[in-house]
This record gives structure tokens, sequence and C-alpha cells, in this order.
């Protein structure tokens, strides 16, 4: 049964951490999540960016001229990272079916289409029916992440109807880009998840002006990652100060449409952090403000994207 009301509903941010660089088992603990969102009642829920296997943090960490070290990890990611469809994202279908739950979960995808080879930083939307409605591959990778993610393209941009809510999603800075926020405000989206390893002041206050400015519910979910979460065999966990305990603290967070924080930011610790969501008050948001809507101006400004694959 699906836990969906027109009315209102809930939502939740699921700041957990993956099991580093395990498919299997990182699977096994998305599952586990999803269903506790099922007994909460949840609607929607929204995991942190690339959860399935981890976020390749040595990109910040080791130079680019220590290839065969680089070369060893990013097998070891493309070793756990996942295919669409797969065996992988069916569990996460099936546990969400059996949830009755909405899940939007970042995930490393593997390149099928071409060489299988590369890797995208994606985000997997499935329904309670346990259906893939889509996925979002991250338009632009940041600084050293473009040599870990291939660039996705415009055919991914979309914002999905679902029984509660049109969702949207953007992967992290890319929601610092304003087109990429346009195509979600002029997509009507009401809800945007936001998955991201980024944590700090500067991207809550983001979250709150997005929200505002789209007149939107934002969901920003980001990893609670510590240090003993990284197997000690890989040797870029050396190149942390010794007294940082925590690589992300997380600081997940639910944003209302006038841009207040509802519930988080939730800091150093795992939690399904739940909000209440109500629609009516996207309608209220946009009577002053509505981006795609009475303030949009189409006679001065056009906007357009290209949703061809590449």
């Amino acid at each position: 049964m699906s836990n969906q009301r027109t009315d209102g509903f809930t939502v939740a941010a699921a700041q957990f951490a993956p099991v580093y660089l395990n498919r299997a088992q990182t699977i096994e603990k998305a599952c586990d999540v999803i269903a506790d969102a099922g007994r909460a009642g949840v609607a929607l829920v929204v995991f942190p960016e690339v959860f399935v296997s981890g976020y390749p943090d040595w990109v910040w960490l080791v130079p680019n001229s220590a290839g065969a070290a680089l070369n060893d990890l990013y097998r070891e990611l493309w070793e756990n990272a996942v295919t669409i469809p797969d065996e992988s994202t069916g569990q996460l279908c099936r546990a969400a079916r059996s949830a009755g739950v909405h899940v939007a979960i970042g995930m490393n995808e593997r390149n099928a289409e071409a060489s299988h080879a590369s890797l995208y930083n994606t985000l997997l939307l499935i329904d309670s029916e346990g259906n893939i409605v889509g996925t979002h591959r991250k338009l632009m990778p940041t600084g050293g992440e473009r040599l870990v993610w291939a660039q996705g393209d415009g055919s991914t941009l979309h914002v999905w109807n679902t029984p509660f809510a049109r969702v949207g999603a953007l992967i992290c800075w890319e929601n610092f880009m304003p087109l990429a926020r346009t195509a979600m405000y002029t997509g009507g989206a009401q809800i945007l998840v936001a998955p991201t390893w980024d944590k700090s002041e500067n991207w809550l206050a983001s979250m709150r002006h997005i929200a505002r400015e789209g007149g939107m519910y934002v969901v920003s979910c980001c990893m609670a990652l510590h240090r003993d979460a990284v197997p000690d065999r890989l040797e870029f966990k050396s190149s942390y100060p010794a007294d940082r305990q925590w690589l992300n603290a997380g600081n997940s967070c639910v944003v209302s449409p006038q841009g207040k924080i509802i519930v988080g930011p939730v800091s150093e610790r795992e939690e399904l952090i739940v909000a209440e969501v109500d629609l009516s008050q996207i309608t209220a948001a946009k009577r002053m403000f509505d981006v795609a809507g009475h303030y949009a101006r189409p006679d001065v400004f056009s906007f357009r994207v290209n949703r061809n694959v590449g």
C-alpha cells in the first residue's frame, strides 16, 4: 500500500553513510532504510549523492600524478557502481514496492549504452509500485570530480509527476546553475530533491534561497560519513587530519516554499529526517512571486532545454 495522500504527506532525507565501496552491502542498507521510511508513513525518501557506493572524496586528496593509485580507486568505484537496470536496482525497486514509498537515490552509474567503462553521478527515481520512473545524470561534475564522472546531458533534466507532487532533481552544485534551476521551475516542480556532498553554511543558505525562489519544498540530503566508515586499506584515508572524525557531517534538511528550514540541519549522526509537506503552502508562496508564472516575462526572456542525448 502506498504512503500517499493528496492533501498533505511526509518526505524524508535519509542521512546515512553507505558501506563504502561495497555495492551489495550498501544496497542492503538502503533497503532497510526504505523499509523504515515505509513504517514511518513517508511518501518520498531521498538518499545522498552517490550513496551507492560512496562519494570519491579522494579526488580532493590524491594528486593526478599518482596515476597507479587513482587507477585502483577508479576500478574499485566502477566495480561497485550500478548499471540501470540490474539486480541492484531490482532490489531497490522491490524494497520501494514493499514499503509503498517513492525513492530518490544517488549512485555511481556505468555508461551501459556505450563503453560500459565511464561513470556518471546519477539519481534514480523509483515509484511506490517498484517502477523506475526516471534517472538524472549530473550535468557538470565539479572540480576534481571531472576526473571521475562524465557529463550528463539535457535528456535527463526532467520534472516527474507522482501521485502526490511534481518532483524535480538537481545534484549538488547543479543547484548553483541558474538555468538548471529554471528547468525545474518551468517544469512546475513542487518538491526539489537535492542530494549533495556539500554540507556548508553557504550550501544551506542556497537551499533556503532556491526554495523561496522556486516557491517549492527542497529536500537537501547529504551523507554523514565517519572516518571509521572508510576502510583503512584505502590509502587516501591517511590524508585526513588525525583529529577529523567526521569526514562529512551531513547537515541534511528540508526547506519550505517560504525559504524556512522546517527540519534539520542534522549534524554528525545517521538519521531518517522526516518533514510534513503541505502543497497549499506553495500556492501561498507564489502569490507575490512566481518565477515561472506572473514574474517570468516571456516577452523579454526565452528559455529552452536541449533534451537531445549527448
